[in-house]
Order: C-alpha cells, then structure tokens, then sequence
C-alpha cells in the first residue's frame, strides 16, 4: 500500500505565507529542559553537549568509544534534529569511576558544555521538553504569518508528528513526491521485506504508528470535530500521561478543553482495542480499518495500545520581525514537534 505525509489536514487551512528554513544550523536551536535539578552526586555522569548538524544517536556512539563504555551506557531523553544546532544532556553510567576527561573528545561540531552527576538514569522520554528559536527568512506574506501565529497562541494546533519522523521527503524534476526513507521503509516491511537491523525496524514502526495517529487527527478536523470533545473520548490532563473516558457525567469537559486544562487523545496503534468508547471509538477504528495492512502490523509487532493528545498549546511564544526575516521562540513538551507549528502557520522550503 502507499502512505503518504503530505495528505493531512490543516487545522487552520493551508497556509499562504512561504519562507526559507534552515538556511544555516543556527537557523533552528533546540534547547533541552530536563524539567528536575540534578544532585551532584551518585554514579550516573551527566554532561551537556551542544552539537551542530550531528545527530544524537552518532554522537552517543562517539561517547561510548571515548570513554569506552558499552553503547548502552550512554543513554539521552530524545533525538534532536540532525540539521541544526542543539543542546541536550547524556547520561554515562559509569559506577566507581572517577568524572571522565573530555578534554581530547574531538568531534566535528560537538562540544561539551557541562558535566555533573546524578543519582538517576537519563531514560527516554525523561525531560520536560523543549525550547525552540526558529529563524526564517524571506518571508512572503509576512501579515498572514503573524496573524496564524497569534491564532495558534491562543488556540493552539494539532499534535501531529512532524516530518522528521517518516524521513527527509524529496522532489523530483517532475515535481513527483518521495516519501521519506523511514516511512518508504515501513511500506517494505509491511509488504513482507525483513529488516535486520534493530535500529532501522524500530524508526519504521515509529513511523507506521505516527502516520496512523495523524491520520486520526486530520480526520476528526475534516469531520469538523477537533475542537469537539466527543462522546468516550479517552481525555488527558495537562501535565500528565493520564486519561479518563468522557461518560457524559461531566459537563465541564469541553469548557475544561477550551481552558487548556485536558485534552482528547488518539490512538498510538497496537494489538488489542483502543480504551475510547461510543462515538471516538467509531472515529479511531474507521481510520485503523482505512489503513488496516498498518493496524494489523503494529498489533502483530507486539505493540500496546496507547495514548497521545490531539492538541498542543506552545508555550511562551513569542515573535519579532526584521524586514523579510522573522524570529519566532516557544516551547513544547517532550515528544511534540517544533516542524509541526511551522507547518500551520508557514510553507516551508531549504
């Protein structure tokens, strides 16, 4: 079957202001918070490194050679982007040694900003969130850019899983659209091609999972109900990871929505049947059976069925002009896409 990331809704329609992005590293800063002190001590070392056009999971490996740890020692909460500049926080699990000396890690474009200890593992998903500062330049209809920006400050936007995750997707000379590597992958693998590699099955399944959740949000946007907290919505808290189903008790679900307070969620595919009932059950289970080659092979990977918001209010946004260039910094909490309010409020090209 063919997928495609270019089909979803937008929520806001599909903006008519265009701008170039990425035109150097410094064009796109990703800042970590890890959102908890660290307490100086215990037998984990935390450093914080900043790297430009290198990706996290190379400069993990790079780590785990200089100090000559096991790979699976040098751990991060997420991946940044490759193309840009960003700083994150490893953790090097190193009991009974002393703090390492990096003053001979050489890697292009990296750097090592801070070390310290803590008494915990860095885990995945462990972090706060991020800080965004996104520079674009040559901006067309500048007015139409800032006047979505001031929408989505107010009511926010969907929590659709950015580019990045189905693969870097490419013209060709006919104008003809290919699909990022991850997503092309998955296709494979789903047509019965195996994959060996560890690393490379598991971003394909990442990617067959984000398309479905983001099929499920543009539907509910085409349905005209994205806004709607609708019948056995399984509805998540601000701040928290977890849900309560919409039974029709509470009145002041949808008021609570609009106050930013909850949110309803989406499916993240796997085997068994979502936890929504009545009408939001109908909705996930008529996107799953419009794409049920993919329903049916995150189930049988073994996968559980789990939660995401639909919706994302950025925090802290803020922006400033400069003739054709416009500078724009918020933040987001972990696991949500910078790339994905980009896309809601400006047409993008490198």
């Amino acid at each position: 079957m063919q997928l495609s990331s270019s089909d979803w809704r937008y929520f806001y329609g599909k903006p008519v202001a265009a701008a170039a992005f990425k035109q150097h590293p410094e064009d796109f800063v990703v800042i970590e918070d890890l959102g908890y002190p660290l307490t100086g001590e215990g037998e984990h070392q935390f450093i914080l490194v900043e790297k430009v056009n290198a990706n996290t999971a190379f400069v993990a490996e790079e780590l785990a050679k200089f100090t000559n740890l096991p790979l699976r020692a040098v751990t991060y909460a997420g991946r940044k982007d490759k193309y840009a500049l960003t700083r994150q926080w490893y953790g090097l699990h190193a009991p009974g040694q002393a703090d390492f000396d990096f003053d001979g890690f050489a890697v292009p474009g990296v750097r090592i900003l801070n070390q310290t200890r803590h008494n915990k593992k860095l885990k995945t998903g462990q972090l706060k969130g991020n800080r965004f500062t996104v520079t674009l330049r040559n901006v067309t209809e500048m007015s139409a850019l800032t006047t979505r920006l001031a929408m989505i400050e107010t009511n926010g936007l969907p929590n659709y899983f950015g580019e990045q995750r189905f693969g870097s997707v490419r013209l060709t000379e006919n104008g003809e659209r290919l699909e990022g590597g991850n997503l092309a992958l998955a296709t494979k693998m789903i047509a019965g091609e195996t994959i060996r590699n560890r690393n490379k099955r598991s971003m394909a399944l990442s990617a067959l999972r984000s398309h479905l959740f983001n099929s499920q949000l543009s539907e509910r946007i085409a349905q005209g109900v994205f806004d709607t907290v609708l019948p056995g919505d399984a509805l998540i808290l601000k701040g928290s990871n977890s849900f309560f189903i919409n039974d029709g008790d509470d009145n002041t679900v949808q008021q609570r929505y609009i106050d930013k307070d909850l949110s309803p969620s989406a499916a993240m595919w796997g085997a068994g049947t979502p936890p929504s009932k009545a009408a939001a059950l109908e909705l996930e289970t008529r996107v799953a059976s419009a794409f049920a080659p993919v329903a049916d092979f995150l189930a049988q990977a073994g996968l559980k069925q789990e939660r995401r918001s639909i919706k994302i209010w950025p925090e802290n946004l803020e922006w400033e002009q400069q003739g054709d260039t416009l500078t724009l910094c918020f933040s987001l909490p972990s696991g949500c896409f910078a790339t994905s309010v980009l896309r809601e409020c400006v047409s993008t090209h490198q």
